[in-house]
């Protein structure tokens, strides 16, 4: 009997197991132990990936604007700085690396077809305009006594279009500004290396407020636009790597640091972005590869605040950026190359100008808006700039398409920022006898396209 019953409880016992296998394996228990990291002070490669892990994971959660931009400059180290005007050669290619810029000669596309259409006597606004696109037969003005033809076809167009501009009127105004501080004020001779402030900065700035308070009527942005007189613009970026070769820090291998500080001298801020010229992901060409360190350009470190500001605070609401207007200092003069034999190197100097001056603006603009190189845009930010001496005018588009440029992200990342930008041209001839002589009307319509240029849907 005994027996029996012991087997009937190994048999239940039995039964049991058999039934516990076929059921859901039990868990392990959590670790009693926290997981074993690097140090965050050590000098290994886990150690330094752990802390640019952790400083990410600041900068994404960080509560505003301010504030990541606060946590995204705080570490000072010795940087380069990148002078968009500036007596190095070739620099325009060096600056196209370190920005990740592909340069189109021209102006963009359908900035193209606008310029095609010239009008000797009038000229429509949607002609004008940069980013409409409109074919050049809109552009063209229309005879004496004639309505246009969308006039034409419906009352209800002819009365909500805006009229023409007078492109006699628009020469008219140019050359009073002009005139006006070359001719009819007195001035003494300027101080050496200051002739820039002397005639040609004052042009500037009365011919850009004259033309954009005469468009004002013609693009409803500019009347809430904000003009800035001699602004501040700033922005700190990583590109590549490098050793450090003094100091206690030498050996460890830290980031190529850049930092630009331009100041134009007039810059447009608008509260709407300007509409896009090419898709995000358009590849127009090759950007250079510079094998060589920035100090062989030469550019020079320093060490000093961070800084990413596009001329206001975060606050704005003028927080876009519109169209800058740089003067070429008195010591970039063509006169200056043309005497030390270095005709090729004039351009170079407006294209250097215009390619570093938009990358900074428009970065920054960006930033502005939440994005940096750990969280890539996710469209386009498009600037225009104009570059002149007072008399020779280049005209500059960029459109920002990346920001991630640092190592870690630029290895899978195909965007490149694109520049689009023309030669100098001279607005006119000579100043005599209180008149201007050999006037450019080409170089004048191309500002007010400029100008001109707003969103689609305004």
């Amino acid at each position: 009997m005994a027996a029996s019953r012991g087997r009937r409880l190994l048999w239940h016992g039995r039964c049991w197991f058999s039934q516990t296998e076929s059921g859901v394996p039990p868990q392990p228990p959590d670790s009693l132990y926290p997981p074993i990291v690097a140090s965050a002070t050590a000098k290994s490669k886990a150690a330094k990936r752990r802390r640019l892990e952790h400083f990410n994971q600041r900068v994404h959660a960080a509560a505003s604007i301010e504030e990541k931009l606060r946590l995204y400059g705080q570490l000072q180290r010795p940087k380069y700085m990148l002078y968009p005007q500036t007596f190095a050669l070739n620099a325009d290619r060096w600056y196209r690396g370190f920005t990740k810029t592909v340069f189109v000669p021209g102006l963009p596309p359908r900035a193209a077809a606008a310029a095609a259409a010239k009008a000797p006597g009038a000229v429509a606004p949607e002609a004008a305009e940069t980013a409409a696109g409109v074919a050049p037969e809109a552009a063209k003005a229309p005879e004496p006594g004639t309505a246009a033809p969308e006039a034409a076809k419906s009352p209800e167009l002819a009365a909500a279009a805006a009229p023409y501009l007078d492109m006699g009127e628009l020469r008219s105004l140019a050359c009073d500004a002009l005139l006006q501080e070359s001719f009819y004020q007195n001035k003494k001779r300027p101080f050496l290396y200051r002739d820039q402030d002397h005639t040609p900065g004052p042009f500037l700035t009365q011919l850009v407020s004259t033309l954009a308070a005469f468009l004002c009527g013609r693009n409803p942005l500019l009347a809430a636009s904000s003009l800035d007189l001699k602004p501040e613009v700033n922005y700190y970026w990583h590109h590549g790597e490098e050793v450090v070769v003094h100091g206690h820090r030498k050996g460890r291998v830290d980031p190529v640091r850049f930092q630009i500080d331009d100041n134009p001298h007039l810059q447009i801020r608008v509260p709407k972005q300007l509409p896009e010229i090419v898709p995000l992901e358009s590849d127009l060409g090759d950007v250079p590869v510079i094998d060589h360190k920035p100090s062989k350009l030469p550019l020079f470190k320093k060490q000093y605040e961070n800084k990413v500001y596009i001329g206001s605070k975060v606050a704005d609401p003028c927080c876009y950026g519109h169209t800058q207007f740089h003067l070429i200092p008195d010591k970039l003069k063509r006169e200056r190359f043309v005497r030390a034999n270095l005709e090729d190197q004039i351009e170079v100097v407006y294209r250097a100008n215009g390619i570093a001056s938009l990358f900074a603006w428009t970065a920054a603009q960006a930033m502005y808006q939440g994005f940096w190189n750990e969280a890539d845009v996710t469209r386009p930010f498009v600037s225009q700039a104009v570059v002149t001496d007072g008399k020779y005018f280049a005209f500059f588009c960029y459109q920002l398409n990346t920001l991630a440029l640092t190592v870690e992200t630029i290895q899978n990342n195909p965007r490149k920022n694109i520049c689009w930008g023309t030669d100098s041209k001279p607005l006119y001839d000579v100043v005599e006898d209180g008149s201007v002589k050999g006037f450019n009307d080409e170089v004048l319509l191309q500002l007010v396209r400029f100008l001109l240029n707003r969103p689609k849907e305004l």
